[in-house]
């Protein structure tokens, strides 16, 4: 009876994490659609705040982590958000431009810092992450 009443909680605690990630992701990015102003950039905020933190939270689980921190990931997202980054910087205008092409290219650099990190650890340390 235990393990299935934890597995149950974990499930529901996944589900609402994911739940609250996602929905940070919406208020952030389609708040300009149904709210103006003031409201607007609370909304915007108050989403990327809550995304984030959601997000952080998710990173720290084990396979999410496992999945995050091997070289082919890594790469991509190195590779990918760089790119994005470029292209931001180079078709957008003003402080938005600049702001988008700043966090992606925060996120390729993080990318960067895994690849370099695990470039420093031994080999048989590599291959069982």
């Amino acid at each position: 009876m235990k393990p299935q009443l934890t597995a149950a909680r974990s499930a529901v605690a996944d589900l609402l994490l994911w739940s609250f990630f996602v929905g940070g992701l919406v208020a952030s990015t389609a708040s300009g659609a149904v709210l103006d102003g003031t409201q607007k950039s609370v909304a915007t905020y108050a989403g990327i705040a809550v995304s984030m933190l959601a997000g952080s939270r998710i990173a720290k689980k084990p396979k999410i982590k496992a999945f995050l921190s091997k070289s082919s990931t890594l790469w991509f997202l190195f590779l990918f958000n760089g790119g994005v980054a470029v292209v931001c910087y180079l078709t957008m205008d003003g402080v938005k431009g600049l702001a988008t092409a700043t966090g992606m290219g925060l996120v390729s650099l993080g990318a960067a810092g895994g690849l370099m990190a695990n470039r420093r650890k031994p080999a048989t340390a590599r291959h069982r992450a």
